[in-house]
């Protein structure tokens, strides 16, 4: 009999967060102190950095220089983009998107907070809150990532100023009010010499909250996934047509919300027929259910007709299809999205063509101004679109659900992702 487990343990303790901030507020420095005390890096690259350091004529372990690849590439100009970095501890796994800074990066700072279960802004205690920093937490707040952490970084060189540290909280939380943060953590750091990055520093008797590391180990971010709106759209149609698995028909995909499990009553869309879950399987093991973000292979006890791009949801509780979609879309090509073009589109496994209807405004992520004259979307611009498609789409509110909420769109000539969008309900 096969064995059945409720959950996947390295789904469910895995952790992604996205780095924002401005060039010199520490980033680098603070991946790469948490790479240090989490012990994710070989000990001949710590002596290389130390030596480099040494070279450079520094009197402390440059930590930056661990990313320094990537940061070498930025000044060169061969590419701007997401830099992924992976390290664990005894508690979690933990996957970092480091997200561009400048304003001219938008597009790569949401390709990066697009799955991030949690924001952090890092603001330089002797600069306050900036223009950055205030645009970093609208995305954040615009991609509805549920966790933000605002780490105030080089305390040490404001003399670990309660006053400073006050300031800069008051005037973060004043501004978050005006944006949709449910979780907001403020932390004053050091990343260079590791104050409350892992070790509660003593230089912050007054500071009584986590640190750094604390927080990410615990924050807890299951309950932030759809568990009740069953999800399931169809990546692939298993059917080996041999003597072994004569009979076998699975579908495969990942659960997008809800909670699938052994004897379900479903419904395919955008058919309508419906059925029972026979099984629900892990690689080649019967699990007793499956939840977000578990890749799986659901059996169904008809044959009935089931392809890639198709969903499974529950009779009472499916996805209505639209093919009028109502979204902010975020541009990310130099050619400017305008009224009347036409684009392929990409919505969870599903593809088809759309037609954009209109440009209803334009965002500026600074001010929050809504531009209603706005006649198109230049390269990094968000603005409210509405696009027509020539498939009904599965969608659900991306303030609902992340993954049937949001869509990419494509250039059909180049194949090229030049959009991605969230789907809106309200105004």
């Amino acid at each position: 009999m096969a064995s059945t487990e409720s959950h996947n343990p390295d789904e469910m303790d895995l952790l992604r967060f996205a780095t924002a901030g401005s060039v010199d507020d520490g980033k680098s420095t603070l991946i790469g102190r948490l790479l240090l005390d989490s012990k994710s890096i070989f000990e001949d690259q710590l002596e290389a950095v130390e030596s480099t350091s040494q070279s450079k004529g520094y009197d402390y372990t440059d930590l930056a220089l661990l990313t320094d690849g990537l940061r070498s590439e930025r000044e060169q100009g061969i590419t701007i983009d997401v830099a992924y970095r992976y390290f664990a501890t005894p508690t979690r796994k933990f996957i970092i998107a480091d997200t561009p800074g400048h304003i001219q990066y938008t597009r790569n700072m949401v390709t990066g907070a697009s799955t991030a279960d949690l924001g952090l802004v890092l603001v330089d205690a002797r600069q306050g809150l900036t223009e950055q920093s205030r645009r970093h937490a609208v995305l954040l707040s615009l991609l509805r990532v549920p966790h933000l952490v605002l780490a105030i970084n080089k305390m040490d060189l404001v003399d670990w100023s309660q006053e400073v540290y006050e300031k800069i909280h008051k005037e973060f939380t004043t501004f978050a009010t005006k944006l949709n943060i449910p979780d907001l953590e403020v932390i004053p750091i050091s990343a260079l010499q590791g104050d409350n990055v892992v070790n509660r520093s003593e230089n912050t008797p007054w500071y009584s909250g986590p640190t750094l590391m604390h927080h990410l180990e615990h924050v807890h971010v299951a309950s932030d996934r759809d568990l009740v709106d069953t999800r399931f759209p169809v990546q692939y149609v298993i059917r080996p047509k041999s003597d072994q698995y004569h009979d076998f028909r699975g579908y495969a995909g990942q659960v997008a919300g809800g909670v699938l499990k052994k004897g379900d009553e479903v419904v395919v869309l955008p058919s309508g027929m419906t059925s029972t879950i026979s099984r629900v399987e892990l690689f080649d093991t019967e699990v007793a259910e499956a939840f977000p973000p578990m890749s799986v292979t659901v059996h169904l006890d008809d044959d009935v007709d089931v392809s890639r791009g198709d969903m499974i949801a529950r009779p009472k509780n499916a996805p209505k299809p639209s093919q009028d979609i109502d979204a902010m879309v975020c541009w990310m090509t130099n050619e400017p999205l305008r009224p009347r073009q036409k684009l392929a589109i990409k919505h969870t496994t599903r593809t088809g063509r759309a037609m954009v209807k209109d440009i209803q405004y334009r965002l500026d992520v600074n001010s929050l101004h809504r531009d209603q004259e706005a006649g198109e979307l230049g390269l990094n611009e968000i603005g409210r679109v509405q696009l027509r498609t020539t498939v009904p789409l599965l969608c659900d509110p991306y303030s609902k659900n992340r993954t049937t909420g949001s869509f990419i769109l494509i250039d059909e000539a180049t194949g090229v992702t030049v959009g991605a969008g969230m789907i809106n309900t309200g105004s």
